[in-house]
């Protein structure tokens, strides 16, 4: 029973780190890439612009610099649960989601 369990153990963290491959998150929603190529696409049909600024560096956890006035509500074709709670940018062409509240990162999305 215990090796069984150790294998499935196993067998979770593996898929884990194959799923979070590329991406860096702090939340317990799931950040998918196709989430962040909905929000390319939309940012896109939008025309909202790309942030340039090559000396930020996106990191979860970090407040997002109070000079990116705005951010942008998630596109209606993301299926999370409470997308109220969350708005994203782009800065220099990279989806960067963060909290409503306090505009803290909690996911990057890689370039």
């Amino acid at each position: 029973m215990k090796k069984t369990v150790a294998i499935f153990i196993a067998a979770m963290a593996i898929s884990g780190s194959a799923f979070a491959q590329g991406a860096i998150s702090s939340s317990t929603t799931r950040w998918t890439d196709a989430d962040g190529n909905l929000i390319r696409e939309y940012t896109t049909v939008k025309q909202y612009k790309s942030i340039d600024d090559a000396r930020f560096d996106a990191k979860v956890g970090a407040e997002l610099p109070a000079t990116y006035s705005t951010t942008y509500e998630l596109p209606n074709t993301i299926t999370i649960e409470h997308p109220d709670r969350y708005r994203y940018v782009v800065v220099n062409g990279q989806p960067i989601i963060v909290e409503r509240e306090n505009r803290k990162i909690i996911h990057v999305y890689p370039r």
